[in-house]
C-alpha cells in the first residue's frame, strides 16, 4: 500500500543544512501495523510528515519516492494531495489538546473532514461522527458531541482524534505517539481500540512511538531509526529476540525486566544523538558504540540481511558475511581496524 524508497529531506537554516532523512526506505501493507521506534530527531515525525504532505518551510525533500496506492505522492499537486489527506491517509497527532480547536465543538470539528471528503449532507455528517464517537469507545456520544476540547479527559480527546482519522475510513492511518503522556489504564484502552479497529476495517497503521512495549503488543513490522536512517528492519519476533543492531540492543537493555535484580540500575546509551548539521562520514552511531572500528568511522555500512525480512546496517555482520563464506572473521576485523 505504502512504499517509501530512499528519501533524503533536509532543512535548510541559518546555521546550515540539517539532514534530517538520509535514504528512508520501508514498505507497509495493507492491513499492517508498521512500528517506527527511535530517538527524538531520529526522523520518525518528519518521515510521517512527508507522507502527509505536511512539511514545512524550510524542509525540502531532495530526492526519494513516496508510492501511495499507485500515486507518487512527491509529485502531485497541493490540491491533489489535500484530496488524499485526511480521505485516504489520516494522522493522529501527538498532543490532542493542542490538535483540536479550543473554540469549536467537537461535533463541528468531526463533521467538517465528511463535509470536505464526502457527498453527505450535515445531519447525516452529524450522525455518522457520532457513531465514529461510539465505535472508539466513548459513552453518550450525543452529548459529547456539544461539548469543547477542554470539556473531555486526554484519553476521550485521544479518542476523538481517532474517531476524526477514521471518519472517512483511510486506507493508512499514522499514529503519532498516540498514547503520549496518558497513564497506562487509558493507554490500554487506546491501544485496544487501535487493534479492534484494525479488524474492523483493515487500515495499515504506521505506529511511531518510544515505548517498545507497546511495538511489542501491536505490531507486525518494526523500522528502528538513527539520525535520519533505518538502522534495522525486521519482523517484531526478529527485533526483539534476534536483535542485530547495537543501537537496537542498547534500546531493549534500557527497558526494566521482571527477571533483573530489584537494585540493578537500569542502562543508558551514552553519548548525544549525532549533530544533524555534520553529518559523519562513518556510521553515525559508532561515537556511542561499544564495539566501534576504524572502518566505522570511515565509512557508512550499508543494510545487511540477517535473515528473510531482516536486516541491520552494521559492519559487525559484514564480518558474520566473511565467517559464512568460510572467511576468518577475526583476519577481517583485523583488516578493518588498521
Amino acid at each position: 500500500m505504502l512504499s517509501i524508497n530512499d528519501l533524503y529531506l533536509s532543512f535548510y537554516t541559518p546555521a546550515g543544512e540539517v539532514r534530517a532523512l538520509n535514504g528512508v526506505s520501508f514498505d507497509v501493507g495493507k492491513g499492517e501495523v508498521v512500528g517506527v521506534v527511535g530517538e527524538s530527531g531520529s526522523g520518525k515525525s518528519v518521515t510521517a510528515s512527508v507522507v502527509t504532505g505536511l512539511v514545512q518551510y524550510p524542509g525540502r525533500v531532495k530526492s526519494g519516492q513516496v508510492d501511495f496506492d499507485g500515486c507518487d505522492l512527491l509529485s502531485i499537486t497541493d490540491k491533489d494531495m489535500r484530496k488524499i489527506r485526511g480521505a485516504q491517509v489520516a494522522m493522529i497527532f501527538q498532543d490532542p489538546m493542542t490538535s483540536l480547536n479550543p473554540v469549536f465543538t467537537i461535533g463541528n470539528q468531526l463533521i467538517e473532514t465528511l463535509r470536505l471528503h464526502t457527498d453527505m449532507d450535515r445531519k447525516a455528517c452529524w450522525a455518522h461522527a457520532a457513531h465514529m464517537l461510539e465505535l472508539v469507545g466513548i459513552p453518550n456520544p450525543e452529548l459529547r458531541m456539544t461539548q469543547y476540547p477542554h470539556e473531555l479527559s486526554g484519553g476521550m480527546r485521544q479518542r476523538v482524534m481517532i474517531a476524526m482519522a477514521l471518519s472517512c475510513q483511510p486506507k493508512l492511518l499514522i499514529a503519532d505517539e498516540p498514547t503520549t503522556a496518558l497513564d497506562v489504564t487509558v493507554q490500554a484502552q487506546i491501544l485496544d481500540v487501535m487493534k479492534n479497529l484494525r479488524k474492523e476495517t483493515g487500515v495499515a497503521v504506521i505506529l511511531i512511538t518510544h515505548d517498545l512495549g507497546i511495538i511489542a503488543d501491536i505490531c507486525d513490522k518494526v523500522i528502528v531509526m538513527y539520525a535520519g536512517m533505518v538502522v534495522e528492519r525486521g519482523t517484531t519476533y526478529d527485533i526483539f529476540d534476534h536483535t542485530a543492531h547495537p543501537y537496537t540492543k542498547g534500546l531493549l537493555r534500557c527497558l526494566p525486566r521482571l527477571d533483573s535484580d530489584s537494585d540493578e540500575p537500569l542502562e543508558t546509551i551514552e553519548g548525544q544523538p549525532v549533530d544533524l548539521l555534520n553529518m559523519p562520514d562513518g556510521c553515525p552511531f559508532a561515537s556511542r558504540c561499544k564495539q566501534t572500528m576504524k572502518i566505522c568511522l570511515k565509512s557508512l555500512p550499508p543494510e545487511f540481511e540477517i535473515a528473510y525480512n531482516h536486516t541491520s546496517r552494521c559492519w559487525l555482520h559484514a564480518a558474520d558475511d566473511a565467517q559464512d563464506g568460510g572467511g576468518d572473521v577475526n583476519k577481517t576485523i583485523d583488516i578493518w581496524n588498521e
